[in-house]
């Protein structure tokens, strides 16, 4: 290759690298803002990429190309900042769980799968449920296909939530543990729903469970990601304000790294256990070098670590994920002091947040309704 057309496009490279991230600061909801915060490992990749190569050619710099290394420096930083934490050469934020016996060992295993209403492999959720035996499984897109396939499974899970949907956003909760008052909620949307339970877990401690799947911002789907910012933002807050012990899982349809996540745990408290640990991209099953985590858990510091692990597809675009947390009260004090605290200007822009998403939300329902009867 020329060396001054590789000069060039390593430049090339180094400006597309700075713009794009200084373009995700940009203070807007729109989707061709916030998308630009899903790919920050493969935007991190890109600009190392970039930095070197402009190293190579470091003689021949100019003016031009001194200001450009600088920014592509600053932003890179930038980028390995948001990425950094999930790996192992982060703190962890969650600490790993001390070995017991197993009479004192209290347990939980929570599998989420987004299924992908489309997919026909409905046994190879079946077949790995049965293998890996979770004390809960949270379904999405789950419709009345997966339900009945499902069946299989109920005998060893006899609570279940059921919202069988055919608008990608249906939900099922299998639990082999009591579920208490569970409820179904369309917090944001009307046919988006969100499950929300009491679970007592095998020690008889009663703790909440809350499962979420809200609207990605997407061309195909919603123009901002304001409901789906403000769904997150409104549970964090109510968990927090009702000091409840407190699972969250789903799938987020946002990145870990998002600013509305990091807000969303410094306002409810919960703690990340993948900080410090390693990524669990399950986001796109296809497509290895576009992968990001969509699929979360949360939870509050009385819980420990045991295992995260990203099991086999089974069809989906996404993959499953599965965590093991240990019940460990006596660690809460000092994990406590790992969770990202709220700050004034995180409260305000909450609140702003919850108002702006109900107020879009209502927009939203009024286009899906009138979409429905349209199709009707």
């Amino acid at each position: 290759m020329d060396l001054s057309l590789l000069y060039y496009s390593v430049q090339w490279l180094a400006g597309l690298v700075a713009f794009v991230t200084i373009w995700g600061w940009l203070p807007l909801d729109n989707w061709w803002v916030r998308g630009v915060e899903f790919p920050r490992i493969q935007i991190m990749v890109l600009g190392v990429i970039a930095w070197v190569g402009m190293l190579m050619f470091w003689p021949d710099w100019q003016l031009g190309q001194w200001l450009l290394f600088v920014v592509l420096s600053l932003t890179l930083a930038f980028q390995l900042r948001m990425v950094l934490p999930y790996t192992k050469l982060w703190k962890k934020e969650v600490q790993q769980a001390k070995s017991k016996p197993a009479g004192q060992a209290h347990q939980l295993k929570l599998m989420v799968s987004n299924v992908l209403t489309p997919n026909d492999h409905t046994q190879k959720l079946v077949e790995l449920v049965k293998q890996k035996q979770p004390d809960i499984l949270i379904t999405l897109e789950s419709d009345k296909k997966w339900e009945k396939a499902l069946e299989q499974i109920e005998p060893d899970y006899p609570y279940t939530v059921k919202v069988p949907l055919d608008n990608l956003y249906g939900m099922h909760l299998y639990s082999k543990l009591e579920l208490i008052d569970p409820e179904v909620k369309y917090l944001m949307i009307d046919d988006i729903p969100s499950i929300h339970s009491q679970l007592r877990l095998k020690n008889g401690q009663v703790i909440w469970l809350y499962c979420l799947h809200p609207m990605p911002p997407s061309p195909t789907e919603a123009d901002k990601s304001t409901t789906r910012d403000a769904e997150l933002l409104m549970v964090g807050k109510h968990i927090k304000e009702h000091d409840q012990t407190a699972i969250l899982a789903g799938d987020l349809n946002d990145v870990a790294w998002s600013k509305t996540t990091r807000r969303f745990q410094r306002i409810s408290g919960l703690l990340d256990p993948r900080i410090g640990r390693h990524f669990i991209n399950t986001f796109h099953v296809n497509y290895p070098f576009l992968r990001w985590a969509l699929d979360h858990i949360f939870h509050s510091a009385c819980f420990t670590v045991v295992d995260i692990q990203r099991l086999p597809s089974i069809g989906s675009d996404h993959f499953p994920v599965m965590t093991t947390l240990q019940y460990e009260p006596e660690e809460a004090e000092q994990q406590q002091k790992n969770a990202p605290t709220a700050e004034a200007d995180d409260i305000k822009e909450t609140d702003n947040k919850i108002e702006e998403g109900k107020e879009e939300g209502k927009k939203v329902s009024k286009e899906h309704a009138k979409k429905q009867q349209l199709l009707g």
